[in-house]
């Protein structure tokens, strides 16, 4: 894991189409501006578990013959 330390308005850079950047500290908190590319999903963690879940669920189940 890579840990950096950014101010408020300084960016950090995930590959070449990926961008965050510090939009404000508070307490405990980071908000973060994310953009990304039209393709690429971006999610919370507990949101892309649940969305992985629902997959996981679907397919699980049986599909009727009409």
């Amino acid at each position: 894991m890579l840990v950096l330390s950014r101010a408020v308005g300084e960016i950090i850079s995930v590959g070449d189409q990926i961008t965050l950047r510090i939009l404000e500290v508070s307490g405990t908190q980071v908000k973060l501006g994310v953009e990304a590319p039209v393709g690429v999903n971006v999610h919370r963690a507990e949101v892309y578990q649940k969305i992985l879940s629902r997959q996981g669920q679907q397919e699980a189940q049986p599909v009727a013959n009409p």
